[in-house]
């Protein structure tokens, strides 16, 4: 994995900048492509000193290797993946129930990238993946989420079952997708510390994750539909916690 990746488009940059500015190293601007955003976030880069270059459109589409750059991009270092000490550590600093998107061998980058970017505005507390058997902090997942992965941690842990354990010590229910579940996900109390785990692209949870959750839950989806892409049943899962907690939903006692 490299050290650096682009950045591209205002999103991202700004999330950076919110983030971690020290971690960018220059922006580059296509010449022309000007307006207030662009101009405030170049503003405020070379307040902070950050190195400013105006390029070519065709100079900046060969530097990045894309063309979905808006007009703007950053070199940047990519985000530290942090482990299991860090997750704990972040679960007893919060100040609300702690929501935890979980995912059990999701090897597709751009899926990780828009479930990073899913939990983002979900407001997750953080997301969390094995080290063995699934996808990293990769330049094509930062590039896939947005310009989330600068502010959504990524925790990778060496034992996936072993980290699950610890939440649930931690006072974090664990809560698993699988189609196979008899309770929906909509009629599920989400509003406590929860963990909620999602399998891989195409085997879904593995055994053992499957046998350390807490409860199982589905998503009702109409007949003849095997299943959901992982990022769209994420955002499902996360965006129904979201909305029990805004609303202040009280379902049924988890027994």
């Amino acid at each position: 994995m490299s050290s650096s990746d682009w950045l591209l488009g205002p999103n991202a940059v700004e999330a950076q900048l919110d983030s971690d500015p020290t971690r960018i190293f220059e922006i580059v601007v296509e010449e022309g492509r000007r307006n207030k955003r662009i101009d405030a976030l170049i503003d405020r880069c070379r307040s902070m000193d950050i190195a400013v270059q105006t390029v070519t459109r065709a100079s900046l589409d060969k530097r990045v290797a894309s063309d979905r750059h808006q007009g703007l991009a950053a070199r940047s270092r990519l985000p530290d993946a942090l482990d299991e000490a860090d997750l704990l550590a972040m679960v007893e600093r919060s100040t609300e129930p702690a929501l935890i998107l979980v995912l059990d061998g999701v090897q597709d980058p751009h899926n990780l990238g828009a479930c990073i970017r899913t939990a983002a505005a979900a407001g997750a507390l953080a997301v969390v993946v094995p080290k063995d058997r699934a996808v990293g902090l990769t330049p094509t997942v930062v590039r896939s989420s947005a310009g989330m992965a600068a502010k959504l941690p990524l925790i990778r842990v060496t034992n996936l079952a072993r980290a699950l354990e610890q939440l649930k010590k931690a006072g974090v229910w664990i809560g698993g997708a699988a189609g196979e579940a008899k309770d929906s996900v909509f009629a599920t109390d989400l509003t406590g510390p929860v963990a909620i785990v999602l399998g891989s692209e195409g085997e879904g949870l593995r055994e053992l994750t499957r046998k350390t959750c807490d409860y199982l839950w589905k998503i009702p989806i109409a007949d003849g539909v095997e299943s959901l892409n992982v990022s769209v049943a994420t955002g499902v899962f996360l965006f129904e916690a979201r909305r029990q907690r805004a609303l202040g939903v009280k379902l049924p006692t988890r027994k």
